[in-house]
């Protein structure tokens, strides 16, 4: 794929070449402004390297609305599984040609004099009027640091390296943490005859069919997906949230740890560290599982509303009866009694924005933004979780940001030597030195 815009100065620079940046490239073509995109893999790496064997979506297929590129496949209902979510992403790359360079990590972004950015690559210097940041916010993997204490013939994973159940060594598997990347690689595990060890964390579950419909569905219908993070209760807050664990493997299932536990999973409470060769557990096992099934059952309470509300017909279910739970809780846990001979941490991804030179972070170094829009005129951020709604990190939003963002930049784009004189005074403002 080539670039439309000769040298090494464009328009506009977007680093990352995932859906996000994909996305916005789409709707700066509608609009014919010329800009690069960076990639420091390939188009589709984080589904196709960076996910296991039998990873799906736990969306229906229906919310996939990638712009100009919207599911067009047999089952709208279902779950695209890993090798269907690549064809479609590649599908979108070949409709959208992009003028992407793949393969190049950008290593910093700063302001020059002029108002401009510099951006520093590992193929070269760049200029441009404007730059659009959209890497996501999952970029270094979290394992603990006592990990390393941990005895050397025990295999450790993070989730973002598990590929099935027959990779790994013989024995019980630890699978630490319960979002949705440590459900799933516990069920997928548990399913493969393995058995398990699961450290359970706070996050929430959801069900994944209630009254009828697909409970996304419901959500859609009740026009969840529409509200943006300043209606939310949380607020901002949210964008710390754990996602909830449901799967859409074989057409979609609730994942339920009280069934695994009665099918001879192990389940503990959250994994705190390590002493004396053993891993220690906090005593939260039942009040998260407990939370988890509230949490379910609230979304239930709130779609039985809405159906009253509207006078909708729907079948009557009865609601979740919890079938275990645990008589006693653990607070430690000897590994190697247990014949655990591998480990896979599923507690999540940091990210990491410390190449940007420019006052966008906060003290925890995440970006501050307001749908995407920094402080620094001609900056922007896209396809961070609830960056404006809950879909803007995935399929079913992502379009929508991008669009607002691209009207942003068409709008400085259209005078350039003001957006340059906003951010240059800017950073005289803040004493940023330039490049």
């Amino acid at each position: 794929m080539s670039t439309s815009y000769q040298g090494n100065h464009y328009p506009v620079a977007i680093i990352g070449g995932g859906q996000a940046g994909l996305s916005l490239s789409w709707y700066l073509k509608q609009r014919g402004i010329s800009h690069i995109v960076f990639e420091k893999h390939k188009a589709v790496h984080t589904w196709s390297s960076e996910r296991w064997d039998t990873f799906c979506l736990v969306t229906p297929n229906w919310q996939c609305q990638l712009p100009g590129h919207p599911y067009k496949g047999a089952d709208p209902d279902g779950f695209m599984v890993r090798d269907e979510i690549i064809d479609y992403v590649q599908g979108f790359v070949k409709d959208l040609d992009p003028p992407i360079r793949e393969g190049v990590t950008v290593n910093r972004v700063t302001g020059t004099p002029d108002g401009g950015f510099v951006v520093e690559t590992s193929y070269g210097t760049y200029t441009a009027d404007q730059v659009v940041i959209a890497t996501g916010g999952y970029q270094i993997p979290i394992v603990p640091a006592y990990a390393k204490a941990i005895d050397a013939s025990v295999l450790q994973l993070h989730s973002s390296l598990y590929r099935n159940a027959q990779s790994l060594p013989e024995g019980a598997v630890l699978v630490v943490g319960s979002g949705q990347s440590g459900a799933q690689i516990a069920e997928d595990l548990h399913l493969a005859g393995r058995k398990v060890h699961l450290c359970v964390g706070d996050a929430p579950r959801v069900a994944r069919r209630y009254r009828g419909k697909d409970v996304v569905k419901w959500l859609d219908d009740m026009n969840y997906y529409e509200m943006s993070v300043k209606e939310h209760p949380l607020r901002q807050g949210v964008r710390d949230n754990t996602n909830h664990y449901v799967t859409g493997r074989d057409g979609g299932r609730d994942i339920d740890l009280r069934k695994f536990a009665r099918e001879g999973m192990e389940l503990y409470g959250k994994l705190t560290g390590l002493q004396n060769g053993k891993l220690l557990l906090a005593p939260d096992l039942e009040r998260y599982l407990d939370n988890a099934d509230k949490t379910s059952e609230s979304i239930k309470d709130s779609i039985d509303a809405f159906i009253t509300k509207n006078a909708i017909q729907a079948p009557i279910e009865p609601r979740y009866n919890a079938l275990w739970a645990p008589k006693a809780e653990r607070s430690e846990l000897d590994y190697r009694a247990a014949g655990i001979t591998s480990i896979i941490w599923c507690i999540g991804f940091r990210a990491d924005f410390s190449w940007i030179k420019l006052p966008v972070l906060d003290n925890r170094g995440s970006p501050v933004h307001d749908r995407g829009i920094t402080d620094v005129p001609g900056l922007y951020f896209l396809g961070l979780p609830w960056l404006h709604t809950w879909g803007s990190g995935r399929f079913s939003g992502i379009a929508r940001d991008a669009e607002y963002l691209s009207s942003e930049i068409h709008a400085l784009a259209k005078n350039p030597s003001k957006a340059g004189s906003l951010c240059s005074a800017f950073l005289t403002q803040h004493q940023v030195s330039a490049a």
